[in-house]
């Protein structure tokens, strides 16, 4: 197993591809699930990114790939990204909505629109998803 953290892997991922683009490599991953990026799954899952490559958890176009570029985005930031985020807290699952509210509440500079977006979140039928908003929602207030 690995001892390198996401974040440790995303500085690397950045040094290679420059932020800008690295970015723009997660934002295509999440406005474009079905398009698989080999190599930006194995930077954004580290070891289990073999698992989920191989058909396991969803597969490369399941929930996993789409959790990790979010969770890239604490690490790495560009406002092109804005958007996916913004769109990603409509998503079919839970962990991918509950990371969009983490980026949110670290990233985020779209307070009207953000805010309307947590205000709907807090009713989310997922916990993890209700208290993430609640936290990022005082954020904005």
């Amino acid at each position: 197993m690995s001892s390198t953290s996401p974040r440790q892997r995303i500085t690397a991922a950045v040094t290679g591809d420059g932020e800008a683009s690295f970015v723009a490599r997660c934002v295509r991953l999440l406005d474009q699930p079905n398009t698989v990026d080999t190599t930006l799954i194995e930077d954004l899952g580290g070891d289990a990114a073999a698992h989920v490559l191989s058909g396991g958890e969803g597969g490369p176009t399941g929930y996993w790939p789409r959790t990790w570029a979010l969770r890239a985005l604490l690490y790495a930031w560009g406002a092109v990204a804005e958007p996916a985020v913004l769109a990603a807290c409509s998503d079919e699952h839970w962990r991918v909505r509950e990371m969009a509210v983490k980026v949110i509440a670290t990233r985020m500079t779209s307070p009207v629109e953000t805010a309307a977006t947590l205000d709907r979140l807090m009713t989310d039928n997922n916990p993890r998803v209700r208290a993430a908003a609640d936290r990022a929602r005082r954020t904005f207030t």
